[in-house]
């Protein structure tokens, strides 16, 4: 994951993994999912048609599933809103489930990673020389803080390195160098902030945004 200081650039997370056991038991798992501070459905539009190309190469129905399951996944259920604007999340991807071998599945995992490099970029270029203001910071601590709550409270892979006695100080890498918690913030209505908000609220279909 990246935690970029310009409030306008999103946080970005990915992983690829494959886990084996033995011959019968392994499988391959990732994903890729954006957390902007501000939420431009532009930016969010080209995120996901990005992603969707590079699952429609494999298979059809990869992205409309992946991305439910990111949606479900990524939803802060004590907050009633998304961490940020999804993207696709697998697990357990092997030949019964996929109609495709093990080398067409690690092609793919391929394929996933290497859309992160190109669409960061692109992301980066349109927002890094924007201009901003403390509110905009303020607003990026408060954000951050939504991004503490679910790796702490809801994600798998704290979890479990939590509870299995790992190294602490890798677990947490994973969260912002500084995060803020204000007491029942309310954005102004209309606000930027607010619209952001309003684009958070995970409906029964997943995201508005695409």
């Amino acid at each position: 994951m990246i935690h970029p200081n310009h409030p306008l650039v999103p946080i970005i997370h990915m992983n690829i993994r494959y886990f084996e056991l033995n011959e019968e038991t392994r499988w391959f798992g990732g994903g890729i999912d954006l957390t902007p501070h501000y939420v431009f459905e532009n930016d969010a539009r080209f995120f996901h048609h990005k992603l969707k190309q590079a699952c429609d190469d494999f298979g059809a129905e990869f992205y409309p599933k992946f991305k439910i399951h990111a949606d479900d996944y990524f939803f802060i259920k004590h907050r009633e809103e998304t961490r940020g604007i999804g993207g696709i999340f697998y697990d357990r991807l092997k030949p019964e489930n996929t109609n495709l071998s093990w080398e067409q599945i690690l092609d793919f995992s391929i394929n996933i990673g290497e859309t992160f490099l190109p669409i960061y970029t692109e992301l980066i270029d349109r927002n890094r020389d924007k201009e901003f203001t403390e509110t905009h910071k303020e607003w990026q601590y408060q954000r951050r803080s939504r991004y503490v709550e679910f790796n702490l409270v809801y994600d798998s892979g704290t979890k479990f390195g939590l509870e299995t006695n790992g190294r602490i100080e890798s677990i947490l890498m994973s969260l912002p160098p500084q995060a803020n918690w204000g007491y029942n913030v309310q954005p102004e209505i209309n606000s930027e902030e607010y619209k952001t908000i309003q684009l958070l609220k995970k409906e029964l279909t997943g995201s508005k945004i695409v």
